[in-house]
């Protein structure tokens, strides 16, 4: 079977080396153009690129579908398009040039969170289970007939970028299993029911921490935004980072008795506003932040000028028992 792979970050490679290790013909691998990256912003092929190359494929680079690319895509002469990410609008003169068209590998349980951030959003909002679904591309957002899935759950403690490592790796095989069921005709379409919840890009705003929420939605925030758009609030006007939480030392054990025991004993801890921060002393200072609800434990920071640290570094300074987050 020969396949055209179109896929464009990391999460996306996972996918197009199963194809080649199962043996699939990929023709041609379509991923966006090279971009500007880092402070000198040097022209830097995309990660897929990347390992096309490495595996010697031909690539196609383009940002858009064009007529130019329309014509490189028919040359390349796949029997079916295999896409992961790729980062731009299939159009539909486009979607029939392929005898089987084109197959998504998409990082949910169709139809929920159609979109480009399927992942983070399911961490947002708290889902207890995620997966990966196949489908059909057609015009609409993710709206195409689903052709496999799997499913995962989702630990509190796991950020979006994890979660989405896991998922690309099983996706890559639900994707390899998929073409060759299309392949022999065993795969039956099955169109999406149910209600469906979208997934729109994230934003430098959708990370931001509103403190006067309760503190399991904080959290679930900051783990979906991470790594990006990253989480941040402000401090004395400027931006500082806050890093992955791990635990809910209010509510979970072994620490939940160690931390009222700590409240106990300082009562302002308990009544923390939103944003205020309090470093309890000792040895290894402990920062935490009041919420709507009740006050969470920073893990790691990220002061405005400074590399990210471990947030008991940051509270034996004298800043930090001052701070109030807004």
């Amino acid at each position: 079977m020969k396949v055209l792979f179109a896929g464009t970050p990391a999460v996306a490679v996972p996918s197009l080396r199963r194809l080649v290790e199962d043996g699939y013909d990929v023709v041609a691998v379509l991923t966006r153009e090279d971009a500007p990256l880092g402070r000198k912003r040097v022209l830097t092929p995309s990660p897929v690129a990347a390992a096309a190359a490495e595996l010697g494929l031909a690539t196609i680079k383009a940002n858009r579908i064009t007529h130019e690319a329309k014509e490189a895509i028919a040359a390349a002469g796949a029997d079916v398009a295999a896409i992961v990410a790729y980062g731009g609008i299939i159009p539909a003169d486009a979607l029939a040039i392929p005898e089987h068209g084109w197959i998504n590998l998409h990082f949910s349980l169709l139809p929920a969170w159609r979109g480009a951030a399927p992942v983070q959003h399911a961490v947002i909002a708290g889902d207890d289970v995620t997966g990966a679904a196949t489908f059909q591309l057609e015009e609409g957002l993710d709206t195409g007939p689903v052709l496999g899935q799997l499913t995962q759950g989702i630990d509190p403690a796991t950020t979006s970028g994890e979660l989405l490592e896991e998922l690309s790796v099983s996706g890559a095989v639900l994707l390899s299993q998929t073409l060759a069921g299309v392949d022999d005709g065993r795969i039956v379409p099955v169109p999406q029911s149910g209600p469906a919840t979208h997934a729109p890009k994230l934003s430098l705003k959708d990370g931001r921490v509103d403190w006067a929420q309760p503190a399991l939605a904080i959290r679930r925030r900051i783990n979906g935004v991470t790594p990006e758009p990253g989480a941040w609030t402000t401090l004395d006007g400027a931006r500082f980072k806050i890093g992955p939480l791990r635990r809910d030392v209010w509510n979970d054990t072994p620490t939940r008795e160690a931390t009222r025991a700590l409240a106990a004993e300082h009562p302002e801890l308990a009544a923390l506003a939103p944003g205020a921060v309090f470093v309890a002393p000792g040895k290894r200072p402990r920062p935490f932040v009041g919420t709507g609800s009740h006050p969470i434990e920073l893990e790691t920071v990220q002061p405005a000028g400074k590399k990210m640290m471990p947030a008991t570094d940051w509270a034996r300074g004298g800043a930090a028992r001052e701070a109030n987050f807004a």
